[in-house]
């Protein structure tokens, strides 16, 4: 809490992610005067894309929670610019997964479709067929009044009453779904590829999932409202960065925190890797929240709750999201018969030379199908990604994790780092089996390849700091995820014993993007408490809303629309 003598207008945020980004656009929306550091040139975190030649290799949004409306999560994209004069593109199928055999799920994100589909491959799994898709009508619904706006720490007693009693109608369908785990719950199925399949729905496999998030994503990409935008993911990052600085928000890139500045138990700044000092009233760290606690503030003010949790728990197995292995290809002509997302089930001989990977399984993206403007016409880009281990990476490469470098009197913080020939070895090993699985399957790719990038978890930790190259930060349903839930209940988004400190994005939380992006409101609501002001939000007006097309890509039913037919997206924005 500030004290009562000083009013509390000045805040630095660490980190240009979306966390970061959000939080400075709520600052500025509710009259604090905040800066940004960010020790990369651009903005978006693990955001991204880069440009390797004509083609822009967009490394995040496959679907975007809340991209149409119909519910809350809608309404912050709004709030931060990050939709507006955009088309927003939504498939009919979420995913496929193609099994060993060369047999297809398509999985539907429409429920009446889908269980068409599921008899078809299964009439003898009828009964749980009809009980998955039933639920999945259900949550349809209750994604409608799920709660993103307000945090329950603030929620008043009337406010906690009115949201229950709006999920009171889906309280058996989301009590059933989070009690009971995917992996036992496809376990039942008699068809083996939908025994395994059913939890390859979210890309790749994630053994702590109960069935409710299955639920939550397909739910939302049947409403239309995960789709992915026009632009992708730099352009999202870009557009609410733009938002910030309209607001009068202000972005220093190439600005990499060592410390943050404390005195008598309160923030009061941060010191750069130059040496720089620059202060503050408040000090919101949206960057990787074990460097934050271990590094920026040496380990102080973590008491034993959080010690645990940021010294233990957090080396456990699971306890974060893993990071990637990716590849890029930049192909020289168009693939259509290339879908747009297909997770492919690996033999172990296919998957032996795959570094790291978890799970014998590659998420398989003909990425031009999502962003057809980041690539020349009449080509493609194939994004092939699997989960993927630090540790193995780790134990081949060279030199340090991140290295800062000075051009032309400017630090840069983000350089290739020499990582040595075995390291280098290994990644070339990864792209030829990847691209030979995909020569099998798509006949002449190999020869249209005209760019190739690959990145690996390290690379993460080089471009984010991210602990061990996570992409999201704490998992949830599990140990960390929960704890942390409780911490942020019990104390806030602060730490106990430390003034004028917060923390925001994905390790203020649990989730992807849209969590990274609620996590920037619900942080300034408790600024907003602390210093006794109404929190205040408003829609971006400076461009006009976005639009929405379907674009068909089962064959195993009628097409919802003809292909990039536009459509009108119905729901109230609450």
């Amino acid at each position: 809490m500030p004290s009562p003598e000083h009013t509390r207008k000045t805040m630095i945020i660490i980190g240009a992610g979306l966390g970061g980004l959000s939080t400075g656009c709520y600052a500025q929306m509710n009259g604090y005067e905040s800066r940004m550091f960010e020790m990369h040139e651009i903005p978006g975190g693990c955001c991204t894309a880069w440009d390797r030649g004509n083609y822009t290799l967009d490394c995040c949004i496959s679907w975007l929670l809340g991209n149409g409306p119909g519910n809350e999560m809608h309404q912050i994209w709004l709030e931060l610019g990050a939709l507006q004069g955009k088309e927003m593109r939504h498939f009919d199928v979420f995913n496929i997964v193609r099994g060993r055999d060369g047999r297809a799920v398509y999985f539907y994100s429409d429920p009446d479709r889908l269980e068409a589909h599921l008899l078809e491959l299964s009439p003898g799994d009828a009964r749980l067929i009809r009980d998955f898709c039933h639920g999945l009508r259900r949550f349809r619904k209750a994604i409608n009044v799920y709660p993103f706006l307000k945090p329950v720490g603030l929620m008043t007693t009337w406010q906690k009453l009115r949201m229950f009693a709006s999920f009171a109608p889906y309280f058996n369908t989301v009590r059933k779904s989070i009690s009971v785990l995917m992996s036992d719950y496809s376990s039942k199925f008699r068809d083996p590829l939908l025994r395994e399949a059913f939890n390859f729905i979210l890309y790749e496999r994630h053994p702590a999932f109960p069935v409710l998030p299955f639920y939550f994503q397909l739910a939302s990409h049947a409403n239309q409202s995960a789709g992915v935008p026009e632009g992708g993911s730099l352009g999202l990052a870009t557009s609410i960065e733009q938002r910030y600085r309209r607001l009068g928000g202000t972005v220093t890139y190439n600005a990499k925190v060592e410390e943050i500045l404390v005195e008598n138990d309160t923030a009061v700044g941060v010191r750069l890797s130059d040496g720089r000092e620059e202060r503050a009233d408040i000090v919101v760290s949206a960057a990787d929240g074990h460097t934050t606690m271990t590094k920026f503030l040496k380990g102080r003010y973590l008491n034993e709750e959080y010690r645990q949790l940021y010294t233990d728990t957090i080396t456990k197995p699971g306890m974060v999201f893993p990071g990637y292995f990716t590849l890029f290809l930049g192909l020289r002509r168009p693939f259509p018969e290339g879908d747009p997302c297909t997770t492919y089930l690996l033999e172990d001989e296919e998957a032996k030379d795959l570094l790291g990977i978890r799970h014998a399984s590659i998420n398989v993206q003909f990425r031009s199908r999502h962003y057809p403007e980041l690539s020349p016409e009449e080509t493609s880009v194939v994004y092939a990604t699997y989960f993927c281990d630090i540790e193995p990476w780790r134990e081949i490469a060279e030199g340090p994790a991140q290295q800062v470098r000075v051009r032309r009197g400017e630090e840069l913080h983000t350089l290739p780092v020499r990582r040595g020939r075995e390291y280098h070895q290994a990644k070339r090993r990864v792209r030829d089996a990847i691209t030979r699985f995909l020569e099998e399957r798509y006949p002449g790719l190999t020869e249209a390849v005209a760019v190739r990038d690959m990145s690996t978890p390290l690379t993460q930790v080089r471009y984010t700091g991210n602990y061990d190259g996570t992409v999201l930060g704490w998992q949830p349903f599990v140990d960390s995820g929960e704890t942390l839930e409780e911490l942020v209940k019990k104390y806030g988004p602060g730490l106990p014993g430390l003034r004028n400190f917060y923390q925001s994005g994905v390790w203020a939380t649990t989730g992807g993007l849209i969590r990274a992006g609620a996590a920037g409101r619900h942080v300034m609501q408790f600024v907003c408490r602390d210093d006794g002001r109404e929190f205040t939000a408003s829609v971006d007006e400076s461009a006009p809303p976005p639009t929405h097309v379907v674009i068909p890509v089962g064959p195993a039913a009628a097409p919802a629309a003809a292909p990039n037919t536009e459509i009108t997206v119905t729901g109230s924005v609450r």
